[in-house]
């Protein structure tokens, strides 16, 4: 198989943000996800995001792990640095290259296997030290790269494609990270742009942890009635502060409704998806009370999206333990190693 090379080349009209870069030099290669595939659009938000905010692309650092949703870094931001992790391993890695180097703006992609599943640990415990970077779930609630079985974050009582129901309680990220103290905690949809756009801005712009779960209908394995995860179904039961806009398998479908309001969007299958915004008046920084608005509109089937939680005064690692303003990679011997009388004063001091 053969895939279309982007030219080098960009046409001279290409609008440039004010660093004089065009979104092209935002971009990765081409796409070998599934045609329509929500992930994709997660990509082309983030490309937007970082061009709108007009950030060196070398200044990112991106890591990912495993899965469909991990090899979607190589779509976007080309000219940044990189790193795939083994499967679930994202969040220690960039701890460690976040602590080595303080300078870079950290993006970690994960998916929902590799984060609720095998990453479950590691997810916890860089959220909860608050480890400074955003944090992108793409969740599709199935394995795609292993054909569709139920991955940790789908609902109870959803149908894969065979039709078989799933009885385990899904892993609620959100929640979760809402529960760990998490500074920025947003939900989102992969078909609206107007809204995840802007909450990638934010996240990106944020000095702490920052955490987007964005529903990213698989339309290879979950994209059919009875799933939870399909575009019909989100359609119907989100919840969201912005306006929606849609892509689908075939033809995009666009949307848009006012804050505090639900909106029925009919999918290419006939299937219904139900999206309902949080209205302006949501406390942002009420931490508990975005936990309970999370459960009571669970129980009528809702989909809550937008941002839930934003802390004012956030704290990230660096600040906890105290570390040092510059780099620790661009510290000398001298400082790093402050010789043997140093060391055993500090020896003596844990005696």
């Amino acid at each position: 198989m053969t895939y279309l090379a982007k030219p080098k080349l960009h046409h001279p009209s290409l609008p440039s943000n004010k660093l004089g870069y065009t979104r092209r030099d935002y971009e990765g290669t081409i796409s070998t996800l599934c045609a329509g595939c929500g992930h994709d659009s997660i990509s082309a938000a983030i490309v937007q995001a970082c061009f709108n905010l007009a950030i060196e692309p070398h200044r990112v650092a991106k890591l990912s792990g495993i899965g469909c949703s991990s090899k979607s870094p190589t779509y976007f931001l080309g000219g940044s640095h990189g790193f795939n992790t083994v499967h679930g391993r994202m969040p220690s890695v960039l701890t460690g290259a976040n602590l080595a180097n303080r300078d870079l703006i950290y993006l970690g992609v994960s998916g929902d296997g590799d984060s609720a599943s095998i990453g479950l640990g590691q997810f916890v415990h860089s959220m909860r030290r608050a480890v400074n970077m955003t944090y992108i779930v793409m969740n599709n609630g199935v394995y795609g790269l292993t054909k569709g079985q139920f991955s940790a974050t789908a609902d109870k009582g959803s149908r894969s494609k065979r039709g078989v129901a799933n009885s385990d309680t899904p892993v609620d990220l959100v929640a979760l990270a809402l529960q760990l103290g998490v500074s920025f905690v947003a939900r989102s949809f992969s078909g609206n742009k107007e809204q995840l756009i802007p909450l990638i801005e934010a996240a990106l712009m944020h000095k702490g942890s920052a955490f987007i779960d964005v529903i990213s209908p698989c339309v290879a394995f979950n994209n059919h009635a009875g799933s939870t995860k399909s575009y019909d179904y989100v359609r119907e039961h989100n919840e969201s502060v912005n306006r929606i806009d849609f892509i689908p398998y075939e033809d995009e479908i666009c949307t848009s409704f006012e804050p505090g309001t639900v909106k029925d969007v009919i999918q290419h299958d006939g299937s219904i998806l139900r999206l309902r915004t949080l209205n302006a008046e949501f406390d942002v920084h009420d931490r508990i009370a975005a936990m309970s608005y999370l459960q009571q509109q669970e129980a009528k089937g809702e989909v809550v999206t937008g941002l839930l939680h934003l802390d004012p005064d956030p704290e990230d690692l660096h600040r906890h333990i105290n570390s040092v303003d510059v780099p620790l990679n661009t510290l000398q011997e001298q400082v790093l190693c402050p010789g043997s009388t140093a060391l055993e004063k500090i020896n003596t001091s844990l005696r």
